[in-house]
């Protein structure tokens, strides 16, 4: 399995278990600030291990990651509807 593979494995279930989350009559917003706080306790061990923490310039490095993240899954969703209304 390639990289992207599993990377997509991977977003696709934290998806499954959000909309679980979900059915259990969590609201969305509280599940979303749940996988956002999750992301960013593992970004954080990740990066400065279990018992340390992130200067500010890591804190400002991660903030970019999301950042890009984002604007990527923006332009992907941008693009798909485009191709829809075609």
């Amino acid at each position: 399995m390639s990289n992207r593979e599993k990377h997509n494995h991977c977003t696709h279930k934290f998806i499954e278990l959000a909309n679980e989350l979900g059915k259990e009559d969590h609201e969305p917003q509280l599940i979303s600030a749940a996988l956002m706080a999750a992301s960013g306790i593992y970004a954080t061990f990740v990066t400065a291990g279990n018992k340390g923490g992130l200067q500010p310039s890591g804190v400002d490095k991660i903030v970019m990651m999301y950042r890009r993240n984002l604007e990527h899954i923006q332009e992907r969703k941008k693009a798909e509807n485009e191709a829809a209304e075609e």
